[in-house]
């Protein structure tokens, strides 16, 4: 394959500039950016526009949770490789996003000397895992484990079980228990055990307090 036709999902511009130019610097392989995009959404069409080889994918978006994503595109698409590329290094990020389907998994903390076999070594079918990254927990800390990342909507969202969101978002409609209950064809008491786990799992202490974090932190 002589040009790599590559496409970058990031939900931050500025980043994708900075990548752009960087990758499309390397003399070998040589990659060729012919698409962005800054939303799940907006991935998705931009993919069946134009013929792409290897996606670099971020993994918050504010459409779609990254994650979820994988699979649906690899679906769609059978031959594009997808390396996901982000700040959010944790063991079970990384262990999922291979589950889901992932072709590599690049830190934005790593500098980029394996940029050039990470993108070998997927086009070729294979996997890639950048060094520092594992699918496991270590002993003794992982990559960046002084990096503590701020509490975005991603990893809060990451915090709740399938169910607890949709306890959540009926929560913010001002459901009491039972009324969620009905809908969710369950127990009051289990939507009450959901609700007391939601907020130890936020750090709320009452339901007007976890409704205000839950809009003001986009989780519903």
């Amino acid at each position: 394959m002589d040009i790599i036709n590559t496409v970058l999902a990031d939900a931050h511009e500025l980043f994708m500039d900075g990548f752009e130019r960087i990758i499309e610097d390397i003399d070998y392989p040589k990659l060729k950016v012919i698409g962005r995009a800054s939303s799940a959404k907006a991935l998705s069409e931009l993919l069946y526009t134009v013929e792409a080889d290897l996606l670099f994918m971020e993994l918050n978006f504010s459409d779609e949770d990254g994650l979820s994503l994988i699979p649906k595109l690899k679906e769609e698409f059978a031959d594009l490789r997808v390396c996901v590329l982000s700040g959010y290094t944790d063991h079970k990020f990384v262990k999922e996003a291979f589950q889901k389907g992932a072709d590599g998994f690049y830190s934005k903390y790593n500098d980029l000397g394996e940029l050039s076999e990470c993108v070998n070594e997927i086009i070729i079918g294979n996997t890639f895992l950048a060094t520092g990254l594992e699918i496991t927990p270590r002993k003794n800390g992982s990559l960046n484990s002084d990096i503590q990342p701020f509490e975005d909507r991603f990893l809060l969202r990451k915090k709740l079980t399938k169910r607890e969101q949709e306890v959540l978002e009926l929560i913010t409609k001002a459901l009491n228990n039972k009324e969620i209950a009905s809908q969710l064809y369950i127990s009051d008491q289990t939507v009450g055990v959901h609700r007391k786990n939601i907020m130890r799992k936020l750090g709320v202490r009452n339901t007007v307090n976890l409704i205000k974090f839950a809009i003001d932190h986009q989780l519903v």
